[in-house]
C-alpha cells in the first residue's frame, strides 16, 4: 500500500510565494506525480504533471510562475508557487501513479489535501 502526505500550503499575500510538498510511502518502483487544485464551487482542475522521466507540464494559468520538481530518493514531489494571485486560492491535492515493486500496472493514490489561500 502507498500513502501520500502533503505538507505546506497556508496564508499568503498577493505576489508571494509557498511551497508545496507531498511525500509517498511505500514500495516503489517508479511514480509520475500530477497536482490538482479545487477552489469553492469549482470543479477539479489539473495543475501541474511531472513524470517519472523528468517531464513536466503546466496548466497555462500557472506557467511561468509555477514550478513543478521531485526528488526521487525521497519519492517527494514540490510544488514551488510564486507570484501568487487570489484566484489561486483552493485546496491542492497531489495524485501519484505508482508502480510498486513487483507490479506491473500503475495506480493512483491520492493526498490528504492542504488549503492554500492567498489575499488580495
Amino acid at each position: 500500500q502507498v500513502q501520500l502526505v502533503e505538507s505546506g500550503g497556508g496564508l499568503a499575500q498577493a505576489g508571494g510565494s509557498l511551497r508545496l510538498s507531498c511525500a509517498a510511502s511505500g514500495s516503489i518502483f517508479s511514480i509520475s506525480w500530477v497536482w490538482y487544485r479545487q477552489a469553492p464551487g469549482k470543479q477539479r482542475e489539473l495543475v501541474a504533471t511531472i513524470t517519472s522521466g523528468g517531464s513536466t507540464y503546466y496548466v497555462d494559468s500557472v506557467k511561468g510562475r509555477f514550478t513543478i520538481s521531485r526528488d526521487n530518493a525521497k519519492n517527494t514531489v514540490y510544488l514551488q508557487m510564486n507570484s501568487l494571485k487570489p484566484e489561486d486560492t483552493a485546496v491542492y491535492y497531489c495524485a501519484a501513479d505508482v508502480v510498486q515493486s513487483g507490479d506491473y500496472v500503475a495506480r493512483r493514490y491520492w493526498g490528504q489535501g492542504t488549503q492554500v489561500t492567498v489575499s488580495s
